[in-house]
């Protein structure tokens, strides 16, 4: 499909693309592009194989690429964006993989002016706990969903290379614009992995930590799984959105004062009610993976 795919940020996400891009055998060559402060994580990314080369000159990496991927943490992509603008080709097709999107579409906008016909943000509904090359898996993509953001600009041969690619991967294809995402990704996982770290912070910081932690049941362990997530990149997600996941936070602590209000009154029907209807709703969810 392919003749050479740069991947710029060989994490988990990164590297799971080149893995599954070569395992499908849509590429003939895979290289990947970091800071020298990366070397290690390049390195160990090129000894696995998941790459074949590796660059910290992102013209070299770049150079010949029919595709390029951009991987890294959002917080920086306006950066990654100016680096590649004197390198742009019109025959190659762009996109990224960040957990928000309106941020991504205004850094092209601020790098060159103007959101490129080329460049199609995407977000695939994918991860993991741990981060880094060592990470990667060549199935994490398999019925996974794999949101597509195009804008106004995007042109439909860069949109359907795009589309095929990834079901290609393996994805299930979803479009939507890029508002609407980031509205619905600050309810289905920013706001999520905010409770789960600022829960496991409350606890973390009691003097009987120890013993919390230790007693804690299965269901602890579940919930907070995803607070081993790596702060660096949710600080920056979290900033990236965070207008939406402000409004969010508000309406949850209004749902949690109710709640507190039902305990202090001993309303044992409201919060059994409570505690059904959000025991209903998530069946509702769960049914969605059975369709």
């Amino acid at each position: 499909m392919f003749n050479k795919i740069c991947i710029i940020g060989v994490g988990l996400i990164g590297g799971s693309i080149a893995l599954a891009a070569r395992k499908k055998k849509l590429c003939s060559d895979i290289v990947g592009f970091g800071r020298r402060e990366d070397k290690k994580n390049l390195d160990l990314a090129q000894a696995k194989g998941i790459i074949d080369h590796h660059y910290f000159d992102i013209k070299s990496a770049v150079q010949g690429a029919d595709c390029v991927v951009i991987a890294t943490p959002v917080g920086v992509i306006e950066d990654i964006f100016i680096q590649l603008k004197d390198y742009w080709s019109d025959s190659a097709v762009y996109s990224d993989v960040g957990s928000t999107k309106v941020n991504v579409v205004e850094a092209a906008e601020k790098a060159f002016g103007f959101v490129p016909e080329n460049f199609v943000p995407t977000h695939p509904i994918a991860g993991a706990e741990q981060s880094g090359a060592e990470a990667a898996i060549d199935s994490l993509f398999d019925k996974k969903r794999l949101i597509i953001t195009p804008t106004l600009e995007t042109s439909q041969q860069s949109l359907l290379k795009i589309q095929q690619f990834w079901e290609m991967l393996g994805a299930s294809i979803s479009i939507m614009d890029v508002e609407h995402h980031d509205h619905v990704l600050a309810a289905t996982s920013h706001l999520p992995h905010i409770l789960a770290f600022s829960l496991v912070d409350l606890l973390g910081k009691k003097d009987e930590k120890n013993e919390i932690f230790k007693f804690a049941a299965g269901g602890f362990k579940d919930f907070t799984r995803i607070a081993s997530s790596d702060p660096s990149m949710w600080r920056d997600i979290c900033l990236a959105n965070k207008n939406e996941i402000t409004q969010l936070i508000q309406q949850l602590q209004n749902e949690l004062e109710k709640i507190s209000k039902m305990l202090e009154n001993d309303e044992s029907q409201m919060l059994f009610d409570t505690f059904d209807n959000a025991r209903k709703a998530r069946q509702r969810f769960l049914n969605l993976f059975e369709q």
